[in-house]
């Protein structure tokens, strides 16, 4: 286990996302964590508001988030997503998400993104 991996500080955007995911290339996350206790800001493209809030134990996070959509609809939802530190030093997530207050799963990727 990778206990030493932090998420603290780091800003990851969406690279990939299945057809029923809202997250794209310019939806931005800004990280902080304390402990295994991870939060996340995230905005862009339809979402003008998002927040996840979950753990990560310095391999894998579980994390649920809530978002606000330009139109005005919320939504929420569950992710268990993978953390890897790629050769250059940055971040990679493939996560495995559901929604919980509509219908639809699926998988996406993010990549640390300079800020």
């Amino acid at each position: 286990m990778q206990t030493d991996l932090s998420l603290d500080g780091r800003t990851l955007a969406g690279v990939a996302n299945d057809d029923a995911g809202e997250v794209g290339a310019d939806t931005v996350f800004h990280f902080e964590q304390t402990g295994d206790r991870l939060y996340a800001n995230y905005s862009g493209g339809n979402i003008v508001d998002g927040h996840l809030v979950g753990t990560f134990d310095g391999e894998q996070w579980d994390v649920r988030y809530t978002q606000l959509h330009a139109d005005g609809e919320t939504a929420t939802g569950h992710s268990v997503g993978d953390v890897e530190l790629l050769e250059d030093g940055r971040v990679r997530v493939e996560d495995e998400w559901e929604w919980e207050s509509k219908t639809g799963e699926g998988e996406s990727v993010h990549e640390e993104i300079d800020q």
